[in-house]
């Protein structure tokens, strides 16, 4: 059983490349990766044994990426492709797979060797099911969002770094012009701690409640998609549609608690929840309940942390 690893994001095929390093390691086999404009060294020294490159690819293009995808596994001849599910690799991923008749089992959220066979685990239903799932297919095409896994220390490695030769597709869309969207300074999926907004909250104005007691917490905001997609007082959410998140703290304040924004919080190590309702969803899930009014609460909480600090 080998592996090839590759996303557009160079970060996240680092972390893919360590969870298919350790599953080689189990079985005896290689990983190869299909670097895309970065260094194939860098590659090597965080787990592949064999990286390939494909010249001119330039600016991610579905066509040519997937293109080089396809003739790297045909190169690497793996039993299993790890994808990133990124924006732009959730619409790669299945694509490579119809290009080689096999399947494709897109944002997975962890996977494991059972009886020598790759098992993966996806949210269904919702998010409200795990569900476990295996291919017949070789390769299989497997796609996971960031942060699933850790990457490696780098360390000195030796590998084998191949140049592929093909000609690459001419895209059938062209971009004609780029503009700079302006971007939240909240960096939710890698925050440590998050305090959340739910629908408890009567006017954007009274935000700076989540806001005073993030300064102290040093923690980023977030908030369940009607805040941010029905109100728009944010520009991001939190939630199965949305970031999904791993904070060390997560702590929900007037948040109801739909199977869709649980989704997304699941992997918190611990949730504090905020709801004046004892009968809210949240309070099932949460660690730490306090069950009171969000205007009230939030305000005694944050002069206590202050005095504390």
């Amino acid at each position: 059983m080998s592996f090839l690893v590759f996303s557009e994001d160079r970060e996240l095929a680092f972390q893919l490349l360590g969870k298919a390093r350790e599953l080689a390691d189990k079985m005896g086999s290689e990983v190869a990766a299909l670097a895309a404009g970065s260094d194939p060294m860098e590659y090597v020294s965080q787990g592949a044994d064999k990286v390939y490159t494909v010249s001119g690819l330039g600016g991610f293009n579905v066509e040519p990426y997937g293109a080089a995808v396809v003739e790297a596994v045909k190169a690497a001849n793996p039993s299993t492709v790890f994808m990133g599910a990124t924006k732009r690799g959730k619409e790669l991923a299945p694509r490579v797979a119809s290009s080689l008749g096999v399947g494709c089992m897109n944002d997975c959220s962890g996977v494991e060797l059972e009886e020598g066979k790759i098992v993966v685990e996806r949210l269904t239903y919702g998010g409200s099911t795990v569900a476990k799932e295996t291919s017949t297919s070789t390769p299989t095409v497997i796609s996971f969002p960031p942060r699933c896994f850790e990457k490696l220390e780098p360390v000195e490695r030796t590998g084998e770094v191949v140049e592929l030769e093909l000609d690459l597709p001419e895209p059938r869309v062209k971009v004609v012009e780029s503009r700079e969207k302006p971007k939240s300074t909240a960096d939710l999926e890698s925050a440590s701690i998050i305090v959340s907004a739910g629908r408890g909250f009567k006017a954007k104005e009274d935000l700076r409640l989540l806001e005073e007691i993030a300064e102290i917490l040093d923690a980023q905001i977030g908030c369940t998609r009607p805040i941010s997609a029905d109100l728009g007082w944010m520009d991001q959410w939190v939630g199965i549609s949305g970031k999904k998140v791993k904070p060390s703290l997560y702590v929900a304040c007037g948040v109801s608690g739909t199977i869709q924004h649980v989704a997304g919080i699941r992997d918190s190590q611990i949730i504090v929840s905020i709801n004046s309702d004892e009968r809210a969803s949240i309070h099932g899930i949460s660690d730490y309940s306090l069950v009171g009014d969000i205007y009230e609460v939030l305000p005694a909480l944050t002069k206590a942390l202050r005095e504390r600090a």
